[in-house]
């Protein structure tokens, strides 16, 4: 891995390009301006629980077309993939992961990977409709947000981490698209995260947000940040057994959005004129991915037990 930051990213939207690939480059864009990254795609919706068992006895194990038999070929299978990003190289490549949901096994495969960041990114899929490899990403971000590594969930990563800790999750009557104000607690308005401009109302975030799923409880093991008029549990960070705050969070916006991913969204057809229509109006995205960049590139990378 050489000077390299690690970033583990649970690649969840690969089938469509401009927010799947698109957005991971949006996260790993910020992380790149302190040097060169490693990115280690994970899709457990699509590999085998053969080559999952690979990972676990195994640690760094690439994942070929073979192992992905579930692959949308909307977007084309390729197993590695390099880009120059802020004059720095960015390795983006694709690897298996423990399907099991077992915290202990999932431990010891961080622990041999050593990653500096881990980041589950939005889905198709949903946490109240639970498939199985949902265990085995369940165990990663809890794992990953325990143990003190640079966690970052995002609209079903955040809803994932949540229920992962204990919260309860629910489905709403129909669909949430646009721009809302994030207003923040006491704890969230002081949280690094939320450090960088604020665009809303009443100097707090503006966050764009596309979701049917809630989170309806804070986990015990969180703090709550912010909430909207729409969505009660919008931002939490996690603390440690000894209640200290722990460098992770879920949020149930897109940061990653960016206005240009958005519209080759649209000119792809992923997504509908009324929908790039909620969309439009400026967030404070790049902001806050910036301040989780600033978070992963202070970490040690060490690993708390």
């Amino acid at each position: 891995m050489g000077d390299r930051t690690r970033v583990i990213l649970m690649d969840l939207l690969v089938e469509r390009s401009q927010f799947g690939h698109g957005g991971n480059q949006e996260v790993i864009d910020p992380i790149s301006n302190f040097g060169d990254v490693e990115v280690l795609l994970v899709t457990p919706q699509m590999q085998t629980e053969e080559v999952g068992f690979g990972a676990q006895n195994g640690g760094l194990v690439g994942l070929t077309l073979n192992d992905v038999p579930h692959w949308d070929h909307e977007f084309e299978f390729w197993e590695e993939c390099n880009l120059e990003m802020n004059g720095n190289d960015v390795l983006f490549k694709r690897i298996a992961m423990p399907l099991e949901g077992d915290d202990a096994k999932m431990r010891g495969w961080l622990g041999e990977l050593r990653p500096q960041a881990v980041v589950c990114s939005g889905s198709r899929r949903n946490v109240t409709m639970w498939e199985d490899w949902m265990d085995g990403g369940g165990s990663l971000i809890r794992c990953s947000a325990m143990m003190g590594i640079p966690t970052l969930g995002i609209c079903f990563g955040h809803q994932l981490l949540c229920k992962a800790l204990g919260s309860t999750v629910e489905r709403a009557d129909s669909l949430s698209n646009g721009v809302w104000d994030l207003e923040l607690t006491e704890e969230g308005d002081a949280d690094i995260l939320f450090s960088s401009r604020r665009s809303g109302e009443k100097d707090c975030p503006a966050v764009l947000f596309t979701h049917q799923d809630h989170v309806i409880t804070v986990p015990d093991s969180c703090s709550l940040l912010g909430s909207t008029i729409h969505n009660g549990v919008t931002a939490v960070r996690v603390r440690g057994e000894d209640g200290s705050n722990l460098p992770s969070w879920g949020v149930q916006f897109h940061p990653e959005a960016a206005r240009a991913r958005v519209e080759r969204a649209f000119e792809s057809g992923h997504i509908s004129e009324e929908e790039l229509e909620a969309f439009r109006k400026d967030h404070d995205g790049a902001g806050i991915l910036q301040s989780f960049a600033s978070v992963v590139n202070s970490n040690t990378g060490k690993s708390r037990a």
